[in-house]
Formats: C-alpha cells, sequence, structure tokens
C-alpha cells in the first residue's frame, strides 16, 4: 500500500456520507484520534442520515457466503453485533436479532450457490447450519405457510441459526452519536465539488457556499459517488479509464413494506429471515414500525450522460419512494404472491428504491485515490448491497488504509483501486452476484410512459 506522512491520528479528516461505512469509520477514528474534534462528517441530511442505504428500518445481518474471506469477516461483524455494549439501544435491547436465516433454492444457480455456501459452513466448521425439514422450516414458518412450492424447491435449501436481522437505522444513528459524544462534528450540507491544491484534496465545498477544510477527506457516499466526484475529475481532466465510474456504479433494489396489525407482528415477530432464491428476501418487522419488508433483488442503474459527456450512474433526484409499475408489479408477482399469498391482495405500505454502489466483483472499495492530484483522497463505499452487515468493523480496516498500514494481503488487493492495467483485478465469482444491474430505470420508466400513452 501507499503511505502517508501524516497519521490519521492526528490528521484534520473530513468524511462525506454517513452510511455504514462513514458512520463505522467516524467511530473508529474516535476510539484512536488524538483530537476526535478535527474530525468531521458531513451529509445532505440534518442528524440522523435519511438518504443512505444504512439508513433503514432493518438489514440482513449473516455471514452464509460461498467466499471464505467474506465469511470469515462477517463472522467476525457477527460477534460484535452479540456481544458490543455500542450495539444495543437505551433499554439495553440488542440491535441484533438471532432469528435465523431461511434459504430457499428454486433454481440451478439457486441450488449450486446453496451448496456452496454449506459446504463453505462445513470446512468453517458450523454447527449452527442444518438441511432444511420441509415441514418444519417451511410449512410450519409463520411467514411460509401459505407459500406456493413447486416438487424440489427445498431439496439444496438450509436453515442456519446463527444469522437474523438488525434495527438499521437505529445501530447507524447510536455509532454517530458515540462518535459525536466523543468530540466529532457532524454537519448537514450537499457536497457541491471538492478543494484541490497542488498538494491535493484538501476539503469540500457545499452548495451553500460553505467550505470545510481537511488534510484527508474519506468518500463514503455510496450510490452518489460518482456524482460526488465527477465534477472533480473534469477538473483534473481524468480520462475515462481512471475515473470512478470504472470501479463502481449505482443500483437499486426495489423493496415493498406491509404495515402489520398487532397480531400479525406478535405471529411474525420471531420469524427468520427468509432468501428466496435469487428472487429477494422477507426480513420480519421490527417493534417500533411493525413493517414486514420484502426485497426484490433485481436491481436497476440511472444512468446519465453528465454536460462534459461522460456516462454515470447515480440515484435520480426524485423521491426515492416513486417506484415503476413494472417493478411494483414484479415484486408483486415474483416474490409476494409466490412466498406469501396472503399479503398479495392487501395494499402496500410504501415502496422504496433503495440505492448502493456495486463494484465489479461485489467487493467493497477501500483504498486511497491513484491520482497524484487527489492524493489526499480516500474512498470507502462499494457496498454492493451486502456491506451493512460489517457495521461494527470495517471503519477500523478504513482507519488503517487512511493511516497507510496493511489489512493484509488479500483484504488489500480485494478492496484496492483497479487500475486499467488490471493492477489488483481478481479472478473467480463474485461476492453476492445477484446484484449486478443489468437494466436501466430509465428504460422502465419510458416503458410505462409509453403504456399510459397508448391507454389515455
Amino acid at each position: 500500500m501507499s503511505t502517508d506522512p501524516a497519521s490519521s491520528n492526528s490528521s484534520r479528516i473530513l468524511i462525506i456520507g454517513s452510511g455504514i461505512f462513514g458512520a463505522s469509520t467516524a467511530y473508529h477514528l474516535s476510539q484512536t484520534h488524538l483530537d476526535p474534534s478535527l474530525i468531521t462528517i458531513i451529509d445532505r441530511t440534518p442528524f440522523p442520515p435519511q438518504h443512505a442505504a444504512s439508513t433503514d428500518i432493518n438489514k440482513i445481518v449473516r455471514a452464509d457466503y460461498n467466499s471464505r474471506f467474506y465469511m470469515n469477516l462477517a463472522y467476525e461483524a457477527l460477534e460484535a453485533w452479540k456481544r458490543s455494549p455500542d450495539l444495543q439501544g437505551e433499554d439495553g435491547e440488542k440491535f441484533f436479532h438471532q432469528n435465523g436465516w431461511l434459504v430457499l433454492s428454486h433454481t440451478k444457480g439457486d441450488m449450486e450457490n446453496a451448496n456452496r455456501i454449506r459446504q463453505t459452513l462445513k470446512e468453517r466448521a458450523s454447527d449452527e447450519m442444518r438441511v432444511l425439514d420441509k415441514s418444519k422450516e417451511v410449512l410450519n414458518n409463520d411467514l411460509l405457510r401459505d407459500a406456493v412450492w413447486e416438487e424440489g424447491d427445498v431439496s439444496a435449501s438450509y436453515f442456519n441459526l446463527d444469522a437474523g436481522w438488525a434495527d438499521a437505522g437505529d445501530a447507524i444513528t447510536k455509532l454517530i452519536k458515540i462518535a459525536v459524544s466523543r468530540g466529532v462534528n457532524y454537519k448537514c450540507g450537499d457536497v457541491e465539488t471538492l478543494i484541490l491544491d497542488d498538494f491535493g484534496t484538501r476539503g469540500a465545498r457545499t452548495k451553500d457556499g460553505k467550505t470545510y477544510e481537511a488534510d484527508k477527506v474519506v468518500l463514503a457516499t455510496g450510490a452518489w459517488t460518482s456524482h460526488v466526484l465527477s465534477p472533480t475529475e473534469d477538473q483534473i481532466n481524468l480520462p475515462e479509464e481512471e475515473r470512478v465510474e470504472t470501479q463502481l456504479t449505482a443500483a437499486a433494489v426495489c423493496v415493498a413494506h406491509y404495515k402489520l396489525d398487532e397480531s400479525e407482528y406478535n405471529r411474525l415477530k420471531n420469524a427468520p429471515v427468509v432468501c428466496n432464491g435469487n428472487l429477494g428476501e422477507i426480513i420480519p418487522p421490527p417493534r417500533r414500525s411493525q413493517l414486514l419488508k420484502f426485497t426484490n433483488a433485481k436491481t436497476v442503474t440511472n444512468t446519465t450522460t453528465s454536460s462534459t459527456g461522460h456516462r454515470i450512474s447515480a440515484p435520480p433526484d426524485q423521491d426515492q419512494t416513486l417506484v415503476p409499475d413494472k417493478i411494483k408489479q414484479e415484486t408483486l408477482t415474483l416474490m409476494i404472491r409466490k412466498t406469501m399469498p396472503q399479503l398479495f391482495k392487501q395494499p402496500v405500505h410504501h415502496w422504496r428504491l433503495c440505492w448502493d454502489a456495486v463494484t465489479p466483483q461485489q467487493d467493497f472499495l477501500i483504498a486511497q485515490h491513484p491520482h497524484s492530484r487527489l492524493r489526499n483522497l480516500y474512498l470507502a463505499t462499494g457496498g454492493s448491497f451486502h456491506s451493512w452487515k460489517f457495521l461494527p468493523i470495517i471503519g477500523k480496516y478504513v482507519v488503517n488504509v487512511l493511516n497507510g498500514l496493511s489489512n493484509g494481503e488479500e483484504k488489500d488487493k480485494r478492496w484496492a483501486w483497479k487500475s486499467a492495467g488490471g493492477d489488483g483485478e481478481r479472478t473467480g465469482r463474485g461476492a453476492h452476484e445477484a446484484v449486478v444491474p443489468t437494466r436501466e430505470l430509465r428504460d422502465l420508466r419510458d416503458a410505462e410512459k409509453s403504456f399510459q400513452a397508448s391507454v389515455a
């Protein structure tokens, strides 16, 4: 790794973005920095943040990966979810709910992936995983009691007790509160551009004209990374192959929420998380919201052309609850009608497009920017819809990169900036391949407008 003579233990550090990477980095920096008041985290919304993919009602926490690398990392995070006193509410209740993780397999691809995960669990000597007993874990499961099954649907399925879900927004808020209590500053502002000088990146300017100077800048901007960095890339005239869009792209999944009454909540609150093959997931309802959540795993991008002719994907400016009807119907038909037909005739409480940054191999991007004009810029992003579970630990690895320290050969390679010449590239399967985007949001909306015009 490249090194920086200025240790983050005494530097002025600006963290842009307060999702999982930003919150965890601020939290871990606040533990080691000599003067936490020199750390500032800035987000577009007042505290607590609202736009990040991380600020959701709940997120899945599991270690089920076909990659031993991410399985080991997830078990490290899981230990923190179970034991850290910082990961619980004011009432002492832990944010992590160990309800288990039920994986259903329908297609040949589902079955192959499930078998690889089960084999990796066995190699790691996990004793919490078992092959599904259809009569117990499926037919008697309150989530799936009315599900429609085809022969062989559970032949490669399994149940892992050592998993569950966590209160997402509450956990993010708690870690930022702890960082702020130690002296870290939280500011509300919409970053318009980075500030450069002859020595590199020296801070950021927000749309309201305020400037935030720093010795090191961390972009923890998730799906907004290309949008934030593109003006600076234009300023220094970066060619296409060196721009951040080659490292990641913004994509969205559709999420449907059902509001449960008290009796429905009590019946489903202890149900496991259900992974329905490559279709998506069902997450049980939290107490505070009583919302049952369905995630459609088929992702979309929102590609536009900038004023300088560069194509980037970024979340649209409009409300994230505006979901095309085609995606809604797809979610209802492919996911909900098959798994919980008892809900199909009930109205969805609300829809959401949840955005994240997806990398080619779904590895994170935790690295110093390779360009000399951006030498003080660091990226902590690329969640690829599976990073949230690492909230308790990922920040310590970002801090190591800020200090010019290695996280170990494999982590350094996987999380590096991938050069056009192939440096840092990796072969083999991705960490979360189901979320690689294959369609455009604009195409779905254009098709919808054409249909509406044809019947008008």
